[in-house]
């Protein structure tokens, strides 16, 4: 299944209404144009920035409070916001749905899912502590080791594969940086 684009109606510059054609400067993509002003409307992926909270043999995750997915288990993760980078965002969502205290590390798992037109980016961050503050976007915070992971009830199939990468990389004593697409 391919992403099913929103469909652009009017222009972000003037209102008028755009045509879905390929734009004057040789693009060879359709693109929304405005009829009055020619703006060109780029249609491009969201990017998903996280997190893989850990101290010694356990992870950090957060059961949702919010949908999609209200009540499922999560690493702490949310849409990039404009004007930070992709670790900035990560350690952002980090202290607004987990309340935690860590040093950021390497990225660690880059995903993407053309089906959503997203991009998921995960970091490694060491916990210096277990005291957490969840935001209004966390039921709960709780520390699991691989064990007790409840795999059955994991909000995003992201979180399960960064999930299984980590406790592989966990196990050999050596982390790289896993990229790959979820169909």
């Amino acid at each position: 299944m391919s992403y099913q684009r929103q469909l652009i109606k009017h222009c972000r510059a003037c209102g008028s209404a755009v045509l879905y054609r390929l734009p004057d400067d040789g693009d060879t993509k359709e693109r929304a144009v405005c009829s009055t002003c020619h703006l060109v409307h780029y249609e491009n992926p969201l990017n998903v920035v996280g997190t893989v909270p850990y101290l010694g043999q356990r992870v950090l995750l957060c059961k949702r409070n919010i949908e999609p997915r209200k009540g499922k288990w999560t690493l702490p993760a949310g849409f990039m916001e404009l004007g930070e980078s992709t670790a900035q965002g990560a350690a952002r969502e980090t202290t607004e749905e987990a309340g935690a205290h860590f040093n950021i590390g390497n990225l660690f798992t880059v995903m993407s899912v053309p089906r959503v037109g997203q991009v998921h980016l995960y970091y490694l961050a060491e916990l210096l502590n277990e005291d957490f503050n969840p935001g209004f976007e966390t039921q709960e915070a709780r520390m699991f080791s691989e064990s007790e992971i409840p795999w059955e009830e994991l909000a995003f199939r992201t979180v399960q594969e960064t999930l299984k990468h980590y406790f592989e990389d966990q196990k050999s004593g050596k982390f790289e940086v896993h990229a790959f697409n979820i169909d």
